[in-house]
């Protein structure tokens, strides 16, 4: 609880036995629930996350938004956090990001990874091709989002029941900020993060995902 409010904390996990375990342990004590949705590992993550007490959900169809809709259909608390399960986002930092929730008075609130401060957490391309998509998804749908790639989010459980979330895959990332910034009850706000270098193997193609996001981009925005 966190003055006044119920925190769960959503982590999507595909083989982050190394992350998770140090994620879990910075994780504070304020937080009610820590969901960690398994996308069919095959590796130790459900156990090691099970032992650190984080409540794990099984999803075996792979798939980014897949996992993420899993885990919101089991929250249960006011507030809803999510972030990698690869120590990449700042769990640490999470009182602050929530003190930054509560002022703003928004709904939903990015974490934006730029700028960027730490040069080795992100490659060149990674970086060129999320400007990219952040700049394309900006002017489709005329509010300016500088990272429509983050994967860490604060906002209220409430607002998903008026969020048409579709995708399964990479694109879920662009398409949550989508339906917060084109549903005018929904206020969106966004700050910027510290982030670190991942541990672990990445999963992320970034040319094939870079264009499947573009793609969904341009049918989000003349077709749904």
């Amino acid at each position: 609880m966190y003055k006044g409010q119920s925190i769960t904390v959503i982590i999507p996990c595909l083989n982050e036995e190394q992350g998770i375990e140090k994620v879990l342990r910075a994780t504070p004590e304020f937080v009610d629930e820590v969901i960690v949705v398994d996308n069919n590992s095959t590796d130790r993550t459900s156990e090691v996350a099970a032992s650190l007490g984080a409540k794990v959900i099984r999803e075996e169809v792979r798939g980014y938004g897949r996992a993420y809709k899993r885990g919101f259909a089991a929250a249960t608390s006011d507030l809803i956090v999510t972030l990698d399960g690869d120590q990449s986002y700042p769990v640490d930092a999470l009182s602050y990001l929530l003190e930054a929730f509560l002022h703003l008075e928004v709904d939903f609130l990015n974490m934006s990874r730029f700028p960027a401060r730490d040069r080795h957490a992100m490659s060149f391309k990674n970086k060129f091709g999320n400007l990219i998509l952040s700049l394309w998804m900006s002017i489709l749908f005329l509010h300016w989002v500088r990272d429509s790639q983050s994967g860490m989010w604060v906002f209220r459980r409430s607002i998903l029941k008026d969020m048409k979330l579709e995708s399964d895959g990479m694109a879920f990332s662009e398409e949550i900020k989508i339906e917060a910034v084109r549903n005018p009850a929904i206020r969106f706000g966004e700050i910027p993060i510290q982030y670190s270098s991942r541990l672990g193997e990445t999963k992320l193609n970034a040319w094939r995902d870079g264009f499947q996001n573009l793609a969904f981009l341009a049918r989000k925005r003349f077709f749904r």
